[in-house]
């Protein structure tokens, strides 16, 4: 029932999350300029925020539950930079959850916080941007997903099977270009 390996289907949320987080937060202080309470306008902000931490700190421990089998077919320094990317969107995601809970406050701590939720907002997607580049290119580039392929028939049906430049390889590149 769950994907094996479970990292690549993980990996997602935080993407997505850091993308929508300074929507949400510029969302958030739209409605608080037009006159909607700051509390209540800040709630989503911040259940975004934690949820943003939650799920980089799940794509980081998914992550270093295949780092094992992954390393047997990427480069070390390749994994090893998006290692650290991860962990960048994992630390500043964390701060920024911090500061969006300030954003609760009242009067200038809270004001404060709001805008500086925004700025940090901003920085976790630019860390986001680069940790699913990363990935991506672990993917891509460096056949990362190739550690937990099957071989022969078992991996993509009958186009696995064809011979390369068989009747069947070649209509299926014409589809694809």
């Amino acid at each position: 029932m769950w994907p094996n390996p479970l990292h690549p289907a993980i990996v997602h949320f935080p993407v997505v999350l850091a993308v929508l987080l300074p929507l949400v937060v510029g969302g958030a202080l739209w409605r608080i300029a037009r006159g909607v309470a700051p509390r209540r306008a800040w709630v989503l902000p911040l259940l975004a925020a934690a949820a943003l931490t939650a799920s980089a700190w799940l794509a980081m421990q998914t992550g270093k539950a295949q780092e094992d089998r992954v390393e047997t077919v990427v480069p070390g320094d390749v994994l090893h930079g998006h290692e650290e990317a991860a962990e960048l969107l994992l630390a500043l995601s964390g701060v920024v959850l911090l500061v969006t809970a300030v954003g609760l406050a009242g009067g200038a701590a809270g004001r404060a916080g709001r805008y500086v939720s925004l700025l940090g907002a901003l920085a976790v997607l630019a860390a986001g941007t680069r940790a699913g580049h990363t990935g991506g290119q672990l993917v891509y580039a460096y056949g990362a997903a190739s550690a937990y392929a099957r071989t022969g028939a078992a991996v993509g049906g009958d186009a696995a099977r064809a011979p390369a430049g068989s009747d069947h390889d070649d209509r299926r590149d014409a589809d694809h270009h």
